[in-house]
């Protein structure tokens, strides 16, 4: 059973790449795709190793791109 409240909602590495996503499509991401994965996943409390950080954002990089 879930403990805490429906109201907070935990991101995953899909999810807050799909958010990465979408903001690099609005115009909103002009850095590193690879350092806001990073500080995003940080945030989150998220531990990846650094290849598979970098390998994430440049599929993000492609997907946005498309």
């Amino acid at each position: 059973m879930n403990d805490q409240p429906e109201s907070l909602h935990a991101e995953t590495p899909e999810t807050i790449a799909e958010e990465i996503r979408d903001e690099i499509r609005l115009g909103h991401v002009q850095d590193d795709v690879s350092h806001v994965l990073e500080e995003r996943l940080e945030e989150e409390g998220i531990d990846m190793r650094p290849e598979d950080v970098d390998e994430l954002a440049e599929d993000i990089e492609r997907d946005a791109s498309t």
